[in-house]
C-alpha cells in the first residue's frame, strides 16, 4: 500500500470512529478505560519486555541519555499508566455538558453545549505513557486518537496501543478510535498534515525541531509549546527552608522533563545568607552551575553564564542562576527569556505573591511550590495530552476540557425573527 493510500486509510478510518465514539454514553466509554487499565497491570511484563527491547536498540544506536529516561516504562511508570486511566475514566464527562443557558428577548433560550474536536493527531517522540495518556483522554473526551510515535518507543507504543484497542473492542467502542500510525517513513507524516479534511487538530510533543517542523508543514490547527523554560524565583522574602526545597525538587526531580527548572532568580538580599549555601547543594547533587557575576561570586564553583544559558532548556542537570535585585527584575528577566510555560516564586509575603501571579502570564504560575505541578495528572486532569504555550485554543497542560469546543444551541416556541 503506497503512503498515500495509508494516509487516507487510517485518517477515514478515524473519522468514522470519531463520528460513532462522539455518540457513546460516559459509562461505556469508563468502562473501556477501567478495563484498559486493568489489563495494563496483567500486561506488566510483556510491556516491560516491548520497552526492553527499545531500550536495548535506543542504547545500541546512542540515544541521549535523558531521551533514554523518557523512554523507559518501569513498574511504578506502568502503574502510574493503569491509574491515570482510571482518574481519567473517574472525571465528569464533558461532551453534552450545557452552559450559559439565558432566554433573549426574542423568546429563544439560548445555550452553549460541549462537543468533541474529532480526530486528534498527536505526533511525540520517547515517551510510550503518551500512547497511554493520550489515547485515553481522547476516548473520554469523545475524540479518536491518531499516534505516531518515536521509531525509538515503537515497541512500546505497539503493546499499549493492542491493549487500548482490545478494551474498545471488548466494550463495544469502536477500536479504530485509538490507532499508531502504521509507519515510521517522515514522509507519511507530512501526507497526514495535509489531511485537513479528517483531522481536526495536531499536537506535536518532542523537541523544538519537531514542534517547529510541524507547525510550518501542517495546514491542520496546531497545538503547540516550543520548550519548557521554566524559571523559580527566590523572593527577598522566601523561608530559607522552603526555598531550598522547592529549589532543588524543581530541577532535580526529573531533569528530563519540560516543567523542570532550568533558570533560578535570587532576590540580592540573599546572596551573603541563602545562595552560597544552596548553590553549594545543588553542586554537591551534581548540578553544573551557570551564574551570572554575582552568583560567580557567591559561589566561584560555578561557570560564568552566556547570553544563551538564560534561554536555554537543558533537560539536564545543569541550571543557570541569576542575581536580581527586584520583583521587577525578576519578571523582566522571565518575559525576555522564558517560553510562558511555568515560573514559581518563593515567599512568605502575601503581596508579593499575588503581584507575581497577576502580573507573570505564563501557562502556569506558582506560589510557594514546585514547577514539577505542571502537569495535567498533578494538576487533576487525570493525564494530560500535552501542553500549549500558544492562547488559542487552549493554555497550559491541556486534559478533557481542552479536547472539546462548544456549539451554540437554541430553544424556541415557533420562535421566528420579526
Amino acid at each position: 500500500m503506497s503512503l498515500d493510500s495509508i494516509a487516507r486509510d487510517v485518517t477515514r478510518r478515524a473519522r468514522d470512529a470519531s463520528e460513532r465514539l462522539a455518540e457513546l454514553p460516559s459509562d461505556q466509554k469508563d468502562s473501556v478505560l477501567r478495563l484498559a487499565a486493568d489489563r495494563l497491570e496483567e500486561s506488566n511484563a510483556e510491556i516491560r519486555d516491548a520497552n526492553g527491547r527499545d531500550l536495548d536498540t535506543g542504547r545500541t544506536e546512542g540515544i541521549p541519555a535523558p531521551m533514554l529516561d523518557r523512554l523507559e516504562l518501569t513498574d511504578a511508570r506502568i502503574a502510574s499508566m493503569a491509574q491515570g486511566l482510571r482518574d481519567i475514566a473517574a472525571l465528569p464527562d464533558p461532551v453534552g455538558e450545557v452552559t450559559r443557558l439565558a432566554r433573549r428577548p426574542s423568546g429563544l433560550q439560548v445555550g452553549r453545549m460541549r462537543i468533541p474536536l474529532g480526530v486528534i493527531l498527536v505526533i511525540y517522540e520517547s515517551r510510550p505513557n503518551v500512547t497511554a495518556d493520550v489515547g485515553a483522554l481522547c476516548l473520554k473526551s469523545g475524540n479518536a486518537a491518531l499516534l505516531r510515535g518515536g521509531s525509538e518507543a515503537l515497541n512500546s507504543n505497539r503493546s499499549i496501543e493492542q491493549i487500548l484497542r482490545g478494551a474498545a473492542l471488548e466494550r463495544g467502542a469502536p477500536e479504530d478510535a485509538i490507532q499508531l500510525v502504521p509507519s515510521q517513513d517522515r514522509a507519511l507524516v507530512d501526507l497526514l498534515l495535509d489531511r485537513d479534511e479528517e483531522i481536526d487538530l495536531v499536537m506535536p510533543r518532542g523537541g523544538e525541531a519537531l514542534i517547529r517542523r510541524v507547525a510550518e508543514r501542517s495546514r491542520i490547527p496546531v497545538i503547540k509549546h516550543y520548550k519548557g523554560v521554566c524559571h523559580v524565583y527566590l523572593d527577598r522574602h522566601a523561608d530559607p527552608k522552603m526555598a531550598r526545597s522547592i529549589a532543588i525538587n524543581s530541577k532535580c526531580q526529573r531533569v528530563s522533563v519540560c516543567n523542570a527548572a532550568e533558570t533560578l532568580l535570587v532576590h540580592a538580599s540573599l546572596t551573603e545568607t541563602l545562595l552560597p549555601d544552596l548553590l553549594a547543594e545543588l553542586h554537591g547533587l551534581g548540578v553544573e552551575l551557570r551564574g551570572c557575576e554575582r552568583t560567580c561570586a557567591a559561589f566561584p564553583e560555578a561557570a560564568p553564564a552566556s547570553e544563551e544559558d538564560w534561554g536555554e532548556e537543558y533537560l539536564a542537570m545543569t541550571l543557570a542562576v541569576r542575581v536580581v535585585d527586584s520583583m521587577d527584575q525578576a519578571i523582566e528577566h522571565i518575559r525576555r527569556f522564558g517560553s510562558n510555560h511555568t515560573e514559581v516564586i518563593v515567599t512568605e509575603d502575601l503581596r508579593s505573591a499575588h503581584e507575581f501571579v497577576r502580573r507573570v502570564n505564563s501557562s502556569s504560575v506558582f506560589v510557594n511550590a514546585s514547577t514539577r505541578f505542571s502537569d495535567g495528572f498533578q494538576l487533576g486532569l487525570g493525564a494530560e495530552v500535552g501542553v500549549s504555550t500558544t492562547k488559542i485554543h487552549a493554555y497550559g497542560p491541556m486534559g478533557l476540557e481542552g479536547l472539546t469546543t462548544q456549539k451554540f444551541i437554541g430553544f424556541g416556541d415557533g420562535t421566528v425573527l420579526e
